[in-house]
């Protein structure tokens, strides 16, 4: 629009910034990411839109736009809280929209999910990507796994999501298939917030379930975090489920009993420090949703995550230069 006289006799100045809750192109409005230009972007954030997995009710597909317009709230507090820098000053972000793929043909998400976190991670780059179903988590995990090695995992859900049964395409079956094919580290691996059965005595993995979690508080967890992971390379997965309802309704399989969002939030602050190459924020499902709090959950864990990254980053700056 150009400038203009109202009907008021107001002058509309084009340079003006349309108001920030309008803004929802990409996650936090950061820079569209172009595989064919070269970008500074330390990590890439990719939407997956698939649910042909889940054995709930379907819907997630539409979650990476419902995370992305969420996002759009959290983009006027150049300094969040309660963080004392701004992210952009340690951390360049782009998003690459969403990854392409036959609808209908749950293959091609496989091969064209390998595909592209292969290629990102090869130039250097860390991924933050947003479901979509949980499923998503097994081909990317085989991405990192080919470029880092077997990852500990640190997985938020109500479910372990280690169930040997299921089909090929099964939300509820990607962490047995994760340990199968060795791509994460069991003995560094914890699952946080599970209020769900599985079998406790040949579980691969150490739980914190929920009722444990509300009872102790994100300190305690933090410490089992760390006393788990160690300095092992670290990938984070959060299923939006492991939250309450309360806090999170619109997802496939919500489960009463779960960690309230502040906890939730404390809990990912607290992981700086740890060697951490990745995120996945899953199951976010708009249809279920009310006043889009699942979804600003899910893009303020997300923005959170981001933040522990530059806070890494900014540390290490620091180490090196007191070093000279």
């Amino acid at each position: 629009m150009s400038d203009a006289n109202s009907s008021n006799g107001t002058q509309i100045n084009e340079a003006h910034s349309a108001i920030y809750a309008t803004q929802t192109s990409t996650f936090m409005q950061f820079p569209a990411y172009h595989p064919q230009s070269a970008s500074d972007a330390g990590v890439v954030v990719t939407g997956i839109p698939f649910d042909l997995a889940c054995s709930g009710r379907s819907g997630t597909r539409l979650g990476p736009n419902a995370i992305r317009q969420a996002s759009a709230n959290l983009v006027w507090e150049g300094i969040r809280w309660p963080w004392e820098f701004a992210l952009d000053d340690h951390l360049k972000v782009a998003d690459a929209g969403d990854l392409a793929f036959r609808y209908g043909e749950p293959q091609t998400l496989v091969d064209n999910l390998e595909t592209h976190a292969g290629r990102l991670l090869e130039a250097g780059k860390r991924m933050l990507s947003l479901g979509g179903d949980h499923f998503v988590s097994l081909p990317l995990l085989r991405a990192y796994a080919r470029r880092h090695g077997p990852l500990a995992l640190i997985h938020f859900d109500a479910h372990t999501d280690t169930y040997s049964g299921g089909t090929k395409y099964d939300h509820g079956t990607i962490f047995h298939h994760a340990v199968q094919e060795g791509l994460v580290d069991r003995d560094h691996s914890i699952q946080i917030g599970i209020r769900t059965t599985y079998d406790r005595q040949n579980h691969p993995f150490e739980v914190l379930d929920a009722a444990w979690v509300n009872d102790h508080g994100p300190a305690a967890v933090l410490e089992r975090i760390r006393r788990r992971v160690g300095d092992c390379k670290s990938y984070v997965s959060f299923d939006i489920d492991g939250l309450d309802p309360t806090y999170a309704p619109g997802t496939g399989t919500p489960v009463s009993g779960g960690l309230t969002i502040d906890c939730a939030l404390k809990v990912i602050r607290g992981l700086v420090g740890l060697e951490l190459v990745g995120m996945d924020l899953v199951e976010v499902n708009p249809a279920y949703d009310h006043a889009d709090i699942t979804a600003l959950a899910g893009a303020t864990l997300a923005l959170e995550f981001l933040y522990v990254l530059a806070a890494n980053k900014r540390r290490t700056s620091l180490i090196k230069s007191a070093g000279r």
